[in-house]
């Protein structure tokens, strides 16, 4: 499984706004909704859905990063996004950092290995310092797009 199978490339965000881990999930499921890969109508739900995993455990997991996710019944496949907060989110990290870089995921309830398999990816990449450097630095989607060829075709070391 590849990043680029599940990143929606039109719903990347390279500047983020909102300070809050609120806002900036708002903003990565409306970018989803904005492009039709979830429908307006389940925006809430998938929100609410996200924020009470969130209470559960923050998913800033350091380092400047965040992974927030959640299965939703409204989506047949494995949708997510990225996005990059130049200014940092509040997000009640582990290390207690703001996070700039935040991958969003959501996935079909019946489909767990999916979820699993995209969050192990999601993680591997994000522990190579090199991938998440050059994420930082992106200024386009297009950029984005590239790096995440990139660290699929295993090019980033």
């Amino acid at each position: 499984m590849k990043l680029s199978d599940f990143v929606v490339r039109q719903s990347i965000l390279t500047d983020l706004k909102g300070a809050t881990k609120d806002a900036a999930i708002r903003g990565m499921v409306e970018s989803l909704a904005a492009v039709g890969s979830i429908k307006p109508l389940d925006q809430e739900g998938i929100i609410a859905a996200i924020l009470k995993r969130e209470e559960l455990g923050s998913t800033g997991i350091g380092k400047g990063v965040a992974v927030p996710h959640t299965k939703h019944p409204s989506v047949d496949k494995l949708v997510a996004t990225i996005a990059l907060s130049r200014t940092g989110v509040e997000f009640a990290s582990l290390d207690g950092d703001k996070v700039q870089i935040l991958f969003l995921l959501v996935s079909p309830p019946d489909r767990p290995g999916d979820h699993l398999r995209a969050l192990e990816n999601i993680s591997r990449h994000l522990r190579n310092d090199n991938f998440c450097n050059f994420l930082k630095q992106a200024q386009t989607p297009q950029a984005v797009i590239e790096l995440l060829e990139e660290a699929d075709n295993n090019q980033l070391g």
